[in-house]
């Protein structure tokens, strides 16, 4: 039997240029470098799913956020789970499946602290990146910990064909919710969120979303997961019940944005409807994964809860897969195969 040959070098993402606006392919490039000789406690990771996030929109601009930018000439990051083909750990032997947060490249050296092992057996690996990782775990922690949803909510959900707001809006009916609805950016979305189970969608292009929302929800909603912002974030301020409650996870319609954009012109309804608006970011809640883990992964193993992905192979094909996620080009989680 003939040994596969350890990697010496890897592909890398890094940034570029800073963009302005939609980033472009110029503000990407890929690289090849050499990878360093393994310490104690490291492995090496043959990568074979990574992930692209709206998220990762947010640190290629040089601001103060709640996660570091990227650096110029230096390499993008991301989860991504992989094999272990050397290992210097005791915690990791050559063969393991892994989940890491060093995607955008082909092979990483990686600190076993900085690992987690995967069960492929129980799923596959982009259900790591996704349902079962930090996106289910997103969804999970924005109802129940933010939003404090409750048994009988009227649930609305935006954006909801991604991949946070199709783990919300099921994981919403198993905690109790009385009625999910969700909007969508297309005709083949609503069609796939009413299979999973939501009990009304509409197409946010189809006509203002406040009235889309009216219809979809006649007696208003108590509580608003938000992956949008803008004119959602607006239709959904004006449905709310008194009392409401909004958990404010994301903004994709603005991260692009090259002007500020204006706030929601209704926000004073708040005051009078007694309503809670409430961002998160995830990196305060991560106590609650065992939580999480206990409650939804078994209802996702059986196929209670359900999870798209949307597939692009190939390292050279990261940006694109990235970009694609500013036009709709996915129905749940985006991920490349390398």
């Amino acid at each position: 039997m003939t040994t596969a040959p350890i990697p010496t070098s890897t592909q890398q993402w890094v940034l570029a240029s800073r963009p302005s606006g939609m980033p472009t392919a110029e503000n990407f490039r890929l690289e090849t470098v050499d990878l360093p000789e393994l310490a104690d406690g490291q492995v090496l990771v043959t990568n074979t799913v990574a992930t692209v996030d709206p998220y990762m929109r947010g640190r290629m601009n040089d601001v103060k956020s709640y996660i570091p930018p990227f650096q110029i000439d230096q390499p993008l990051t991301g989860g991504a789970v992989g094999t272990v083909v050397a290992s210097k750990s005791e915690k990791f032997p050559v063969g393991a499946s892994v989940r890491h947060s060093m995607g955008w490249q082909t092979h990483a050296v990686i600190d076993d602290s900085e690992a987690t092992a995967v069960d492929l057996s129980l799923a596959p690996a982009h259900a790591y990146l996704g349902i079962l990782g930090l996106t289910g775990l997103t969804a999970y922690v924005g109802l129940t910990a933010v939003g404090e949803m409750k048994e009988g909510d009227a649930v609305f959900i935006s954006g909801a064909a991604g991949a946070v707001g199709s783990a919300a809006g099921q994981i919403a009916k198993h905690l109790g919710a009385a009625r999910v609805i969700g909007s969508a950016g297309s005709e083949e979305k609503v069609t796939r969120l009413r299979e999973l189970g939501f009990d009304a969608a509409f197409n946010y292009h189809d006509g203002p979303i406040a009235d889309s929302l009216a219809d979809a929800a006649p007696d208003g909603i108590d509580f608003y997961f938000d992956n949008v912002g803008g004119e959602h974030l607006e239709a959904a301020i004006g449905a709310m019940n008194t009392f409401g409650r909004a958990a404010l996870c994301g903004a994709i319609s603005q991260y692009n944005a090259t002007e500020r954009p204006a706030g929601p012109k209704n926000l004073v309804l708040a005051i009078g409807k007694c309503l809670t608006l409430r961002g998160f970011v995830l990196g305060h809640y991560l106590h609650l994964a065992r939580e999480f883990q206990e409650q939804i992964a078994p209802l996702v193993v059986a196929g209670e809860i359900k999870f798209d992905v949307t597939t692009r192979h190939g390292i050279e094909n990261m940006p694109s897969a990235f970009l694609e996620l500013f036009s709709g080009g996915n129905t749940g989680k985006m991920v490349v195969e390398f």
